[in-house]
């Protein structure tokens, strides 16, 4: 496999979580553990081959398409108008 199209990044996954441990801080829902590194780096450490279960969480999807329009959640483009 070639490396540019190796996924290591759990980023936008609907299994993917931040925990509050200082120690573990990411997770996966789906195998169920948290640890220092994120959860497709550990599965492609031990298994050699990177995450099987990786599902694109609507919302990211969603806030993906807003972030490359130009539009934040409110509709407004994030400019600061300095005319008064």
């Amino acid at each position: 496999m070639k490396k540019e199209q190796l996924r290591l990044s759990c980023r936008g996954c609907v299994h993917f979580f931040i925990t509050y441990d200082p120690h573990r801080p990411w997770g996966c829902r789906n195998f169920g553990f948290k640890g220092k590194n994120l959860p497709a780096a550990t599965v492609y450490e031990s298994t050699g081959m990177q995450c099987a279960y990786f599902e694109q969480n609507p919302s990211f999807r969603r806030a993906q398409s807003q972030k490359n329009s130009g539009q934040n959640r409110s509709g407004r483009n994030g400019r600061l108008d300095m005319k008064g």
